[in-house]
């Protein structure tokens, strides 16, 4: 029976490594400009090709391409880690706070600096909307950090999480409220979120602070095994609690934060992909659903992508948030259900 099951597990690795290999491809032939396999291939091999195909392909597509990867991993891990961490199947990459962290750096960049006078020559200026964002998701980390040392149950740091992202978005309301067009209408852009504002250059940073991430939530594969009994059993176990809390904060931080101040906040990723794992895969094993929702959020993400280059060839720009919403809620939808069926 395990033996049939590590078959299974293997067949559906394969499977999902393939599905994101076809979708890249299919994300690096569609869009606006038809470009033919042959040229892609040129492109990235650094054969013969015009110009502006290769600076379409190389400066355009297959950043985007490596952007989807790197934020359906990241948010997919980060979301099982928060489930696992609180016992609670709808809590998300976002939890702690570290979304509207990321939102209130991003509001004071484009509103609140304007109505203090500071110039886009100034220093803090030059930071941008990821430079800020970054910084909201970080101090909002450092806090929560400092409170779990303090406090010892899992569940009022949720709730404490919780009310300091209400806070927040309060925060961010009186910004909206008080900025100019100019600064309400960037700041909605980027609250849609956007795979596509990402430049090479910025993959130098995003890419590296993501791998961290992701080596620091496969460290903390075998404490959420054991965090699944619960942290007084895990305790028994003679698991550092405190510890691992770190470990896990720290890495949903990394790559929760890094996404968002990179893309936007993206929903529903981090929170469907995990179940979706769980249904597939048909196991708790950590060391097994990681590199799981990893896969199934790669291949989300690059979804979403694909499916808003398609709509665009019509003329009609969607955000890649609209996609990701309705492909994650009914995953929800179906999981909150069942699970109300099993009480």
């Amino acid at each position: 029976m395990q033996k049939r099951g590590q078959i299974l597990h293997s067949i559906l690795f394969v499977t999902l490594v393939v599905a994101i290999v076809a979708l890249a491809i299919g994300e690096l032939l569609v869009g606006t400009t038809h470009v033919p396999f042959s040229d892609v291939w040129a492109a990235l091999t650094g054969g013969a090709v015009d110009e502006g195909v290769a600076t379409i392909v190389q400066r355009m597509r297959l950043p985007k391409v490596v952007v989807a990867i790197a934020a359906g991993a990241a948010l997919s891990a980060s979301g099982l880690q928060m489930q696992t961490l609180f016992r609670n199947p709808l809590a998300g990459p976002y939890v702690l706070g570290i979304n509207s962290g990321a939102s209130l750096g991003v509001a004071l960049f484009t509103m609140a600096m304007p109505m203090l006078g500071v110039g886009s020559a100034s220093l803090l200026m030059s930071f941008g909307l990821t430079g800020m964002a970054w910084i909201g998701s970080a101090a909002i980390l450092l806090l929560v950090m400092w409170l779990s040392r303090k406090i010892r149950n899992i569940n009022t740091i949720l709730i404490i999480g919780m009310m300091l992202g209400s806070a927040i978005s309060a925060i961010v309301g009186i910004l909206q409220y008080m900025g100019t067009d100019e600064s309400l209408k960037a700041f909605v852009v980027w609250t849609m979120g956007s795979l596509s504002t990402v430049t090479i250059e910025q993959l130098y940073l995003l890419v590296p602070v993501v791998i961290a991430g992701l080596v620091l939530s496969v460290v903390a594969i075998k404490p959420l095994n054991m965090l699944l009994l619960g942290e007084s059993y895990a305790r028994t176990m003679g698991l550092q609690v405190m510890r691992s809390r770190i470990i896990i904060f720290l890495s949903t931080t990394l790559l929760a934060g890094t996404i968002t101040a990179f893309c936007g906040p993206v929903g529903f990723i981090g929170l469907a992909m995990p179940h979706l794992a769980r249904m597939t895969f048909r196991t708790a094993d950590h060391r097994v659903l990681m590199p799981a929702a990893m896969l199934w959020g790669a291949v989300s993400m690059l979804l979403c992508s694909l499916l808003c280059d398609v709509v665009a060839r019509s003329g009609v720009m969607l955000p890649v948030n609209t996609i990701t919403s309705l492909l994650g809620v009914p995953i929800i939808i179906y999981v909150v259900i069942r699970n109300r069926n099993r009480q």
